[in-house]
């Protein structure tokens, strides 16, 4: 199923744009955006086949197909031990809105959110495009526990918001339940709304295991608003589908405000929602064989990564991402981007702060989403140019 044949590079050469296969020359290999190399799974296309077929495509309900909404409080009652209720979730057009709209609907000119550093910079873009402050929380890549006492110093009169990205974008963190305990008690405490962006929390890697804030206690349930995606687990970027969820109706109705979705200024696409549904409710199979071949993918990328003078990487417990220190090789991240893409033929992400935050200088992210033919050929390319500086 994700063996080197199922990746058909002429098509990601006329599709996989941001940053990927159709925006590098055809000798790069791109190991950039978090998109996976390998098509959706069949149930997902042949749902959309059946559904195009009978040819009407008529405006959805502002607050999406019952379908969608049933299967995503399914998913969330079965995988995540949340009591949802389907009134309480709608769809968007992808989680990044879900994020946005959050952020617009609980944000004032002026008021503060906390976001983890480094992390992805759709936060502190979600959080300033409404109007609001973006204050940096550090969490360093590995297992080192959090400094609570300091995440508390870090609300302020003005703080509205805990943003958490679980599992952490670009470092690969998954929160442990004591963890998200204290991020809960505090937003309890302080009357804070909890963020919880959700869109990684299939690919988790074992022994770790995963758990949503929203299933801590109902006190925390009701301040938190869970948000996740399609594109990460099912190879769904290009199809714009995420989910908002909220835990009673003050929420619910907050949120749809912000969405814009009753003016239809804003909306998810129906196929997209038929294609999210059949993802939940017959792609499992699927899923689980995609997390095998990307556990295999970590373990073959962190295990080269460190073979190469000057790199350090360790393994993340979640997320396909592998984030490599490079300071060891006396060069910048931006050096070694360049270095990389004009010598090894490999392009990166460099851990840039417009891109992850102030704390992913010194680091590179590599996407490991792909064969194990095309990862081996880059990563190689990687250690032998490394190797000639």
């Amino acid at each position: 199923m994700f063996d080197p044949s199922t990746v058909d590079l002429n098509i990601l050469r006329q599709r996989a744009y941001n940053l990927r296969w159709a925006n590098v020359p055809a000798d790069i290999i791109p190991l950039t955006a978090a998109d996976p190399d390998f098509p959706c799974a069949p149930e997902i296309a042949e749902a959309i086949c059946r559904f195009a077929k009978q040819r009407y495509f008529c405006y959805c309900s502002p607050d999406g197909l019952p379908e969608f909404k049933e299967s995503m409080a399914r998913y969330y009652q079965v995988k995540r031990q949340i009591p949802a209720s389907p009134d309480w979730i709608f769809p968007v057009d992808s989680a990044a809105y879900g994020i946005y709209l959050t952020c617009k609907a609980f944000l004032s000119p002026g008021d503060e959110a906390i976001i983890f550093d480094p992390v992805d910079f759709l936060f502190r873009y979600a959080v300033e495009a409404a109007a609001g402050e973006a204050v940096t929380f550090p969490i360093p890549p590995g297992d080192t526990g959090m400094d609570m006492e300091r995440l508390e110093r870090s609300i302020t009169r003005k703080t509205r918001l805990i943003c958490l990205c679980n599992p952490l974008n670009p470092t690969g963190k998954v929160f442990n339940k004591e963890e998200l305990l204290f991020i809960g008690q505090l937003a309890c405490k302080y009357q804070l709304v909890i963020l919880s962006d959700e869109i990684w929390s299939d690919i988790v890697y074992a022994p770790n295991t995963y758990t949503s804030i929203a299933s801590l206690s109902k006190e925390i349930r009701d301040r938190t608003v869970t948000i996740t995606g399609f594109s990460k687990s099912y190879g769904l970027a290009g199809l714009r589908i995420g989910s908002v969820m909220a835990s009673d109706k003050k929420v619910y109705d907050l949120l749809m405000d912000a969405s814009l979705h009753k003016p239809t200024i804003h909306g998810a696409s129906v196929i997209s929602q038929v294609a999210a549904a059949t993802a939940l409710d017959k792609c499992e199979d699927w899923l689980k064989n995609f997390l095998q071949h990307l556990h295999a993918m970590r373990d073959l990328c962190v295990d080269s990564l460190n073979a190469i003078p000057g790199f350090s990487c360790l393994p993340p417990a979640g997320c396909y991402v592998a984030f490599a220190d490079i300071s060891g090789t006396g060069k910048s991240c931006t050096e070694i981007q360049q270095i990389l893409f004009d010598q090894a033929k490999v392009a990166v992400v460099p851990g840039l702060k417009e891109w992850f935050g102030d704390g992913a200088n010194g680091y590179i992210r590599l996407s490991f989403a792909t064969s194990e033919e095309i990862l081996k050929k880059a990563l190689a390319s990687i250690n032998n140019t490394i190797h000639r500086l």
